[in-house]
């Protein structure tokens, strides 16, 4: 699953290079005999670090289940992945996280995760939005697209500076303010004019405020969702090579060995010893190992 290939083509591998000769059907079962190993080490262990955890980057991605759209969620912090296979509604982050998180989530702007007031925007989002704008056509929306976009720069380009402590912090700060009053000021001339894709960005700039500028006020925050992004992007490719999976237990076990696959490789640990383990464990009935914390040096 990890490599992307489809049963025919992991048939086609173990016939050709290795001389074991598996029907299709046995592979399948071998993956759901994997899935179904890992589920307490997911279900008891990574959601449970998961929510303890100070920040999240959460991104969801269209995923096909018996020919209907569904989502495929991922849930980042610093050492645990989470992947679930839903339909894209609040009750698939209430249900993973429950209302009561105290940490920090980065998402994009879908308006489910406003139910979570400690919240950071992506930044990469806003920025390609503003940068459409000011390539568009409208001759006002290009002059609002292309303040925000200078303001953005200018905002970004010194919140790096922060991170690093330069001499001038106090005179950074003061630029900061100064950008973000600009920058307030836009949306609000621009919420209500005639052109539709400026009305609509001044109005997200707006309601999303306090999780897009959070980040301008505690520099050390990420200001992207790339996180997140780039651990969809592999399961992406494995949807459009097999187009997704033909049943709810088939998405189940997709979710499950991914977010072992994932998180075994964020904590520097081996994914396919680890589930091999598992699997030999849960044969004998014995209680599924825990997959380690990395050692820190």
């Amino acid at each position: 699953m990890s490599l992307r290939a489809s049963r025919s083509r992991i048939q086609a591998y173990l016939r050709d290079w290795l001389g074991i000769y598996l029907s299709t059907s046995t592979i399948n079962q071998c993956i759901h005999e994997a899935g179904r190993a890992v589920a307490p080490v997911v279900d008891e262990q990574l959601i449970a670090e998961l929510k303890a955890a100070g920040l999240l980057h959460i991104d969801e991605t269209p995923w096909k289940e018996a020919g209907q759209l569904f989502w495929l969620w991922v849930f980042v912090s610093a050492q645990t992945v989470i992947y679930q296979v839903g339909k894209r509604h609040r009750l698939v982050v209430n249900q993973l996280l429950g209302e009561a998180f105290c940490g920090l989530l980065m998402t994009d702007g879908y308006s489910v995760y406003r139910i979570f007031p400690r919240r950071l925007r992506c930044w990469a989002h806003l920025v390609r939005k503003a940068r459409a704008l000011y390539q568009c056509l409208d001759s006002e929306g290009q002059a609002f697209g292309e303040a925000l976009l200078l303001a953005m720069i200018l905002l970004m380009r010194n919140i790096h500076r922060l991170r690093e402590s330069p001499p001038d912090a106090e005179s950074l700060w003061a630029q900061n303010q100064q950008l973000l009053t600009l920058l307030r000021s836009l949306c609000e001339t621009h919420r209500d004019i005639a052109h539709v894709d400026s009305r609509q960005l001044a109005g997200e700039f707006l309601n999303d405020w306090e999780a897009i500028v959070r980040v301008v006020e505690t520099p050390a925050h990420p200001l992207t969702n790339n996180v997140a992004e780039r651990s969809l992007r592999h399961w992406v490719l494995l949807r459009k090579i097999t187009f997704g999976s033909r049943t709810a237990q088939g998405s189940r076990v997709v979710a499950l060995l991914a977010s072992v696959i994932d998180t075994a490789r964020l904590r520097d640990l081996n994914p396919w010893e680890f589930i091999a383990q598992t699997l030999a464990e849960r044969r004998k009935n014995q209680p599924v190992p825990r997959l380690p914390m990395p050692v820190l040096a």
